[in-house]
């Protein structure tokens, strides 16, 4: 994979050549700080995605970034049941699941440059700190910390023309890894100028005791703990299960130091995909335009409202089965999640989503009553020995049963094994990852993973392409294009040796990598719908355009639903 050329700059022409053009005035971006108070996990995701989206659907550009104040480089080597799913970009990089929320509802590609960690800020500082780069300063947190966070969300804003970015702070005030982030955005500012920078502060409003008492003193404390930084918020989004009265925006709103305006109602929604039409109705756009002097437009939700309405009230119904090792952590399957409801609204439909252990599989008796009642199975990525065979006992029951299967990632090479074993009478088929040792490894290291030691971003990662076979499942999926691009997180493969022996059995590599060397897509012909990626397809797909191989699986549900 290639990177494409740079775009021409005003110092690519010699001062004074022909026809070159004036120089001209350097844009005027705005910047949207989103921080979260009183609990963690309080949706500071999901209200700058939904404000990404309203504000893109007046016109402008709009750049999402997270600044996250853990010490880890990114995400990569984070446990899931900590910290969710690692959502991979485009180019590569390992990241926090919020840019994943960012890439749906605001339907952009982000880049590596949108997910700063302290990690990435600390290394870059001692980097230049052992170039000589501050001149024999004493390196500080301020300035030189701040700076550099500064100088990220600066130039990020810039290198993607952007009219506004929107950088979510991640953590809870108060939080102490959390505070040169939050010092660095204050003084953004007084850099800045004050007309061109908001603070948008989210928080929650919990209803205490028999009669669900209202209660707004978590606020007003979350507040004060921000103002003892020196920010004051400009908008508060409240969490709430109940609607606000206006006594209670009038309190709010006095006891915070802002306009009733600027208390933003955010209750508890049936679908996340609501909420860009609740903020649009409680006026959050319209004011934070006003706030930031950006052109006052109205934003056009009528693709967003089908959407919705599909999502509530859908035509059709299906059950969907999937199966994976970290399901108890509802984040660490969420693009899987998103993409199952995205292929629902394609087809009008509702996709119920049944999490099954896969580790709990293993201990089944009764495999057929536990998923014959599935119109469809997903088996999920994942790493290591546990819950393999449950994977496998899933993957063979969905082939054999003629259920529409998916498997993604780690559930390709699972199809692969279980095909491996039980169609090709390779009985000790499996993977090196988990048996070194086995007589017949059909799943094994990448050539160019030998001799790699470190776990952070050695693995194949971000978009690679892949060449279709005409006339496969795959290559009508996608439209009948002879290749495709999709984002990747793997370390291991299908072992070439084994390739032929599967395909003289009715296996189809119907996805390859350009050199053949890499099969990325698996299916059988004579099943209603099964295939495998090596790839995650999930990374890619939008509420408004769901991935075809997503759509596919849904669209086979229901056919078998009505069948």
């Amino acid at each position: 994979m290639t990177a494409a050329p740079a775009a021409a700059s005003a110092s690519d022409t010699p001062e004074g050549a022909p026809n070159s053009a004036p120089s001209q005035p350097e844009k005027t971006v705005r910047y949207i700080f989103v921080t979260g108070g009183v609990v963690s996990s309080i949706g500071k995701g999901i209200t700058s995605a939904a404000l990404g989206r309203l504000l893109r659907n007046r016109g402008l550009k709009v750049a999402m970034q997270k600044l996250d104040p853990y010490i880890n480089v990114d995400a990569g080597t984070m446990n899931p049941y900590q910290h969710g799913e690692c959502f991979v970009t485009d180019d590569g990089a390992e990241t926090d699941l919020d840019l994943g929320h960012y890439e749906r509802f605001v339907d952009v590609n982000l880049t590596r440059s949108a997910s700063v960690t302290t990690g990435v800020v600390y290394g870059a500082v001692i980097a230049k700190e052992r170039r000589g780069d501050y001149l024999g300063g004493t390196v500080q947190v301020i300035p030189h910390v701040t700076n550099e966070i500064k100088e990220r969300v600066i130039n990020y804003g810039r290198s993607t023309g952007a009219d506004v970015v929107i950088a979510e702070v991640g953590g809870t005030v108060g939080d102490i890894e959390g505070l040169p982030f939050l010092e660095a955005i204050r003084q953004m500012r007084r850099d800045q100028g004050p007309g061109n920078v908001l603070y948008v502060h989210v928080t929650l409003i919990p209803d205490v005791g028999p009669w669900g008492e209202v209660k707004t003193k978590p606020t007003q404390h979350s507040v004060m703990r921000l103002r003892e930084v020196g920010i004051a918020p400009d908008v508060l989004v409240c969490r709430t299960r109940r609607p606000l009265n206006d006594e209670q925006r009038e309190k709010i709103a006095l006891f915070c130091d802002v306009a009733p305006e600027a208390v933003i109602e955010a209750m508890d929604t049936e679908t996340i995909y609501s909420i860009p039409l609740s903020f649009e109705e409680g006026g959050f756009a319209d004011l934070v335009t006003r706030r930031l002097g950006l052109p006052q437009t109205e934003a056009n939700l009528e693709e967003w409202r089908t959407i919705v309405e599909r999502i509530l009230r859908p035509k059709h119904e299906v059950n969907v089965g999937v199966v994976g090792k970290y399901i108890q952590n509802g984040d660490a399957y969420i693009s899987i999640a998103e993409a199952l409801k995205h292929a629902g609204v394609t087809h009008d439909c509702r996709v119920n989503i049944h999490w099954i252990d896969s580790e709990e599989l293993e201990e089944v008796t009764d495999i057929e009553g536990t998923l014959r009642d599935f119109d469809a199975v997903v088996v999920c990525p994942g790493f290591g020995a546990r819950g393999i065979e449950g994977k496998i006992q899933a993957v063979r029951f969905a082939r054999e049963r003629k259920i529409p299967y998916l498997g993604i990632c780690f559930g390709m090479q699972m199809a692969v094994i279980e095909y491996a074993r039980h169609v090709c009478g390779l009985k000790d088929a499996n993977t090196t990852e988990v048996a070194p040792d086995t007589s017949h490894p059909v799943i094994a290291l990448m050539p160019d993973q030998y001799g790699v030691t470190d776990k952070g971003a050695t693995m194949r990662l971000g978009l690679w392409p892949c060449a279709l076979t005409p006339g496969s499942l795959a290559a009508r999926l996608y439209g009948g294009v002879p290749s495709v691009e999709e984002r990747h997180r793997h370390r291991f493969e299908v072992n070439n040796a084994y390739r032929d022996q599967l395909a003289a059995q009715g296996l189809i590599f119907s996805g390859q990598s350009p050199d053949h060397r890499l099969a990325e897509i698996v299916e059988i012909p004579d099943h209603p719908f099964f295939i495998g990626t090596q790839f995650h397809p999930e990374f890619r797909s939008r509420p408004n355009r769901a991935h075809p191989l997503f759509a596919g699986l849904i669209e086979a549900a229901l056919a078998r639903r009505i069948k």
